[in-house]
């Protein structure tokens, strides 16, 4: 007897398929990838907390204005011969002793150090965020590359899926022509040969769709890549604003837009303000310091003399009116002037001058390396042009060749082997007018990218 599941259990188990046929299907559209990327990216994570280090190295510039303030105590035993601090003599007994105290020091003056490394601190932050935001930058590119390709790879396969089901069509239509004796029977095994061909171009599209996404799974950090999937857009090989832009003036805008020089540049500042605290330490410093201490015995005391000219002996003094009567300060300014220190000032100098020169070396190379991406992008954009009309004019060309073919084939003017060849021709131009596509739509994004427009415009 069939035991029937309760209402509820249906429609619980129902959801669960529903919600796992949902994520299963589930395809991300490159708004999806680039924000998911930039959330959990492991590079941008760790440029993050490169971020969170130069807040803490600013938290440790502003501490060194405060005064320093440092607590002690101690309590000690003493056994054995020790002198009795009551009577001046030497005895065999165990005193007892509590100690405490404050001690504060302030940096006045030494060669204004403190203040050029908090400068150093801030500017430190700032290319910590120029050079995440350059990371973020570099990722969204790498995804928008990423997900154009598996565009291109899906495109391509169902252009082979397209001509296999064309060929495995003549091949039906062949086998049917040999059984009637119209065609001879090599025309049939050439085209048998053929959609074995085209089965095999179906398989490496196939994997190469698969490597495909399975690169930008990596990139995006996923773990479960299996059923990953991008949503189908339509990407036209649209003319771009900014193509028609001058490059100098393009250039000029990457120059404002890009963080290559603005990270160079705050670099540059670093740079100058460790050569400014390592001059302050050939200059005086002066240091203001407090101190505070008291102590308390529990030894016995002398009270008096008795009418024999005896001690009257009692015990000490409550805690804290001895800690009170043993109080006592020390305060006082302290001026260093540095004369003889092994040569480290001036070692330290001389490598934070040479740094310096470097940054300024580094900034020029940023500024020519900038100028050839930028010039290297838009000659990259226009040849991909250039070869995307010509891809797409062959592909004309190709396209007219092969309806040719087939209407000399049908009437029997055009061999299996021939045909086969021009359709092999037709399905390359496809091919590559695709190929040719995504590349120049990539590659003008790259221009765009450094004319200041977004890779996701509405982002």
């Amino acid at each position: 007897m069939i035991r029937r599941q309760p209402l509820q259990f249906r429609f619980v188990f129902i959801l669960f398929i529903g919600m796992t046929l949902q994520a299963q299907s589930k395809k991300w559209s490159l708004q999806e990838c680039v924000d998911y990327a930039l959330k959990h990216n492991i590079s941008i994570k760790q440029s993050e907390l490169d971020s969170e280090t130069a807040v803490v190295g600013k938290t440790s510039a502003v501490g060194i204005f405060l005064p320093s303030l440092n607590a002690n105590a101690s309590h000690s035993w003493n056994i054995g011969l020790n002198q009795n601090i009551t009577t001046g003599l030497l005895e065999n007994q165990t005193t007892q002793f509590t100690s405490a105290g404050l001690n504060s020091n302030v940096t006045i003056y030494n060669g204004l150090q403190n203040q050029n490394k908090l400068r150093k601190a801030n500017l430190s932050i700032l290319a910590a965020q120029y050079q995440l935001s350059k990371m973020k930058d570099d990722i969204s590119l790498n995804v928008a590359n990423a997900f154009l390709q598996i565009l291109f790879n899906k495109e391509n396969l169902k252009v082979q899926n397209e001509q296999l089901a064309n060929d495995e069509r003549q091949q039906k239509k062949s086998e049917e022509l040999v059984a009637a004796g119209s065609i001879p029977k090599g025309d049939l095994l050439d085209v048998k040969a053929t959609v074995a061909a085209d089965k095999q171009k179906v398989i490496a599209a196939e994997n190469t769709l698969f490597i495909s996404k399975l690169s930008l799974a990596q990139l995006l950090q996923l773990e479960d890549f299996k059923d990953f999937d991008v949503v189908d857009v339509a990407y036209e090989a649209k003319p771009s604003a900014t193509m028609l832009e001058k490059p100098e003036d393009i250039v000029a805008k990457a120059k404002q837009e890009r963080v290559e020089l603005k990270i160079a540049q705050t670099n540059l500042n670093i740079a100058q303000k460790d050569v400014k605290i390592a001059k302050g330490a050939f200059q005086p410093s002066l240091i203001g310091f407090y101190s505070f201490s008291s102590r308390v015995s529990y030894a016995d005391r002398i009270v008096g003399i008795d009418a024999s000219g005896f001690p009257i002996i009692s015990g000490p003094l409550p805690f804290f009116n001895q800690f009170s009567n043993n109080k006592g300060h020390n305060f006082g300014i302290q001026l260093n002037i540095p004369i003889l220190n092994s040569f480290s000032a001036k070692t330290n100098l001389e490598r934070t001058k040479i740094a310096l020169e470097r940054s300024k070396t580094n900034q020029k190379q940023a500024e020519l390396d900038l100028e050839r991406n930028v010039y290297t992008a838009i000659t990259n954009a226009k040849v991909a042009l250039n070869a995307y009309e010509a891809a797409q004019a062959a592909f004309d060309a190709r396209k007219e060749a092969f309806n040719y073919a087939k209407e000399k084939y049908a009437v029997g003017m055009m061999n299996s082997f021939d045909f086969n060849q021009s359709q092999t021709l037709f399905v390359n131009a496809q091919s590559e007018v695709l190929r040719t596509k995504y590349d120049y739509i990539f590659k003008v994004k790259i221009v765009e990218f450094y004319f200041g427009i977004p890779i996701i415009e509405n982002k």
